[in-house]
């Protein structure tokens, strides 16, 4: 195994002094994109993304619940994120692992930082509000994690519908068929991973990439303002570096917010 990464490590490095890459992209190029949505009949919404082999399903569910006391007129938002074993050879059934809670934060963060959702829509009445549950399930990955899951939470969220809800005394019914509106959402936000290895800086690191990283960075953003960076492993990036990133990620949001409101309907 040891001798494999040596081999492989060379090999990516040797590619990436000569500014190629493993599979023929650019150091700023995404590999193929795709969203479908309403993938889960079951769920509020749903959406199930592929960026090149990683392959991520994105599912919400809205429920009945209390708000938080320093929250009182707000829903409640909740992200997991879950590594299903059949996903790589890494993953291990058991509790959530610090690399699936680092996921399910760093997109929860990008979804509230940019007010992905009308929380104030959610309140139903004193003490009474809707919970909105995202759940992002990894079925196969192959390096960037974060950008697939934002991508489907967000085209999940744009495209689910909202349940109504009777009250009748002191009990509640929540209705799930029927004529149903969307949920009420505000932003879009999109994150763009890159990933520091010999040297080098890339976007969209893959599996084999992502072996050999010293740094990652991910970065939020909607159409004018970044809402939230994540910086990930022992390396450095210069401010140089992020300067440029920086206007890499509002480039390539661009097209990634179309993605979605294309596969949301919008």
């Amino acid at each position: 195994m040891l001798q494999e990464n040596n081999v492989m490590g060379d090999f990516i490095k040797d590619l990436l002094q000569k500014g190629k890459r493993e599979d023929g992209r650019k150091a700023m190029d995404y590999r193929s994109i795709e969203i479908k949505t309403n993938v889960m009949p079951n769920a509020e919404g749903s959406a199930e993304v592929n960026i090149g082999h990683t392959r991520v399903l994105a599912g919400v569910k809205v429920g009945l619940g209390t708000p938080m006391h320093d929250k009182p007129n707000e829903g409640n938002l909740m992200t997991a994120a879950e590594l299903l074993p059949l996903a790589s050879r890494y993953y291990e059934p058991g509790p959530p692992t610090p690399e699936a809670i680092e996921v399910a934060r760093v997109i929860d963060r990008g979804i509230r930082a940019a007010n992905v959702i009308d929380m104030e829509a959610l309140f139903v009445e004193p003490e009474k509000v809707w919970e909105v549950f995202v759940d992002i399930y990894v079925l196969n990955y192959h390096g960037n994690l974060f950008d697939a899951g934002t991508l489907a939470a967000t085209a999940a969220l744009k495209s689910a519908r909202m349940p109504k809800v009777e009250k009748n005394g002191e009990e509640f019914t929540v209705i799930r068929e029927g004529a149903l509106g969307k949920l009420k959402t505000k932003n879009i936000v999109t994150s763009c991973t890159f990933g520091k290895l010999f040297g080098s800086v890339v976007l969209d690191p893959d599996g084999n990439e992502e072996s050999f990283m010293d740094a990652r960075v991910t970065i939020a953003s909607d159409e004018n303002v970044v809402r939230a960076m994540q910086k990930g492993l022992g390396g450095s990036f210069s401010t140089k570096e992020l300067d440029g990133l920086l206007d890499v990620s509002f480039e390539k949001s661009r097209s990634l917010r179309n993605i979605i409101t294309n596969a949301a309907g919008e």
